[in-house]
């Protein structure tokens, strides 16, 4: 296992009221792991911290932020160094995605932006320096999409919002591993089709083709342990063969000049399923 992550080690979750940050909390809890559930104020934010300290954290606390609001971040920071004296792994992990279309209202765009890409950003900002200055091993894991490299059409505000984290997560990582004796290094992760809230869409049974979150955070931590950077996460339905394919057939729209999002042109998309 990576050296950020074990008993008496922290652990500071944004989005780790539900979900993927949720199954992570607990995850982390049962390792050992001190921990700080970070999300929108309510009865699940009362109810992870208790799920954390049920699931073995030797100490957790929970933490009302907005992380697409600056001075909140930063308050978040101080209030778990103050309670904690050090973080080794951050998991910026809050998101939504309402829905969105080209011309659609600013604020909606705006809020989308401002939590899943400048939550991401922000909270990095914030936490990476003083972890940095602790000396000690540290993981900063930033929750991005599919939907961040194959960007698919119907829902362009979140696809920019998550193909922001993926660059950014990739510039983090290259500006830490070049500081000399920096001992936190970054990690982009990318789920598969998780049955959680944000994808349930009214659903209350998984389907059969989805992860439960459980699982994409056990991966997670195996893909952690085994050193990747991306850590591109398969689900019942879609191998990572098959998520290589696409990605492939996204990056050759640049290489080859073919229309953008050919996968869905009508000229390409029979030669896109051709290359399967």
């Amino acid at each position: 296992m990576h050296p950020a992550i074990g008993q008496g080690r922290v652990a500071v979750v944004t989005g780790g009221a539900s979900g993927i940050g949720l199954a992570a909390v607990v995850r982390f809890a049962s390792m050992g792991m001190r921990v700080c559930v970070a999300d929108l104020a309510g009865p699940a934010l009362d109810a992870a911290k208790a799920a954390a300290l049920a699931a073995g954290a030797p100490d957790a606390m929970a933490m009302a932020c907005d992380v697409a609001d600056a001075a909140q971040v930063r308050a978040l920071a101080d209030a778990v160094y103050g309670r904690f004296g050090v973080v080794h792994v951050l998991m910026n992990n809050a998101g939504m995605q309402p829905g969105s279309s080209i011309f659609d209202a600013e604020e909606n765009w705006e809020r989308i932006l401002g939590v899943n890409l400048m939550g991401v950003v922000r909270g990095s900002q914030v936490f990476g320096p003083r972890m940095i200055a602790g000396g000690e091993a540290g993981l900063i894991i930033n929750t991005g999409s599919k939907q961040g490299i194959t960007t698919p059409p119907g829902d362009p505000a979140y696809n920019l919002s998550k193909a922001g984290v993926k660059v950014f997560t990739e510039a983090l990582q290259h500006d830490l591993r070049g500081r000399a004796g920096c001992l936190v290094e970054a990690r982009l992760f990318v789920p598969g089709f998780v049955f959680t809230p944000l994808t349930a869409h009214g659903r209350v049974e998984k389907p059969a083709g989805a992860w439960t979150p459980e699982e994409t955070v056990e991966f997670m931590l195996h893909s952690v342990a085994w050193g990747d950077f991306y850590i591109l996460c398969p689900d019942n339905e879609v191998t990572r063969e098959l998520d290589a394919r696409r990605i492939l057939w996204a990056a050759g729209d640049i290489a080859e000049n073919r229309p953008p999002l050919s996968r869905w042109h009508p000229e390409y998309a029979e030669l896109f399923k051709a290359s399967l």
